[in-house]
């Protein structure tokens, strides 16, 4: 009896997964670890920006920067309207996102630009972190990330598109960045030509949504691998104090 059991709950497995739809549940660890690995390969980057600020309310100059960053996570901008920028959108290394202690879980498959994408939630442990959730868009052909949406307690919603349209895509490294943020909820620098109290009194009195605000990166001239010295980096330190 217990063997004709067994055999029907085979049965069963069998014909469900062999049924129009199904779709066996990925190992989102693994997907992750092949994203950090590509993205390791990457030891130094230097790279011109072109940066343009979509906000309705407010008018910012389109604005001309260098980052330079070094593993695992030094980075260092030159522009002298740079810091006028939400410093939020640019932290969207794979380190970074996984550094904390988190559980991540696969949710489905999407397309994104025609590209197939693995879906995964990750979700950070601890109540320090200020991030509650990350889903995260992984290209599988190339373990690039595609999309972050990072869902914080006090900045609201953050979305990260990422577009790659290099000759040469052995680094996991964007040609376009479109950072999307919730205005009302983020700390705008000053620099700002606008009036952020009376944008509030009125958001208030008309109930309307939350403003979102954009900034497009261009990204060109990479040049990866190059050895940056870390003198790059202690500048920028000295510059704080």
């Amino acid at each position: 009896m217990n063997l004709i059991k067994l055999f029907i709950k085979l049965l069963i497995f069998v014909l469900a997964i062999s049924a129009p739809g199904y779709s066996i549940t990925k190992n989102p660890d693994l997907i992750l670890k092949k994203v950090v690995d590509a993205f390791n390969k990457i030891k130094d980057y230097e790279v011109n920006i072109s940066i343009k600020v979509d906000v309705d309310f407010v008018k910012v100059p389109n604005t001309k920067a260098k980052i330079f960053f070094k593993q695992p996570d030094k980075m260092h901008f030159e522009s002298e309207t740079f810091a006028m920028l939400p410093r939020e959108g640019f932290d969207y290394t794979p380190t970074n996102i996984l550094k904390s202690k988190h559980t991540a879980f696969y949710e489905r498959q999407d397309t994104i630009d025609k590209f197939e994408t693995a879906v995964i939630k990750i979700i950070p442990l601890g109540e320090a972190n200020d991030v509650i959730l990350s889903t995260v868009w992984v290209d599988e052909s190339k373990y690039f990330i595609r999309k972050i949406e990072t869902t914080t307690k006090t900045k609201g919603t953050l979305l990260i598109e990422l577009k790659y349209e290099h000759r040469n895509l052995d680094f996991p490294l964007p040609s376009m960045m479109i950072f999307s943020f919730n205005v009302d909820r983020m700390n705008i620098p000053r620099g700002f030509n606008g009036d952020l109290s009376n944008r509030e009194k009125q958001k208030k009195k008309d109930d309307k949504p939350t403003t979102t605000g954009k900034v497009y990166v261009t990204y060109s001239n990479y040049k990866v691998n190059g050895g940056i010295p870390d003198s790059i980096f202690e500048k920028k330190k000295k510059t704080k104090n």
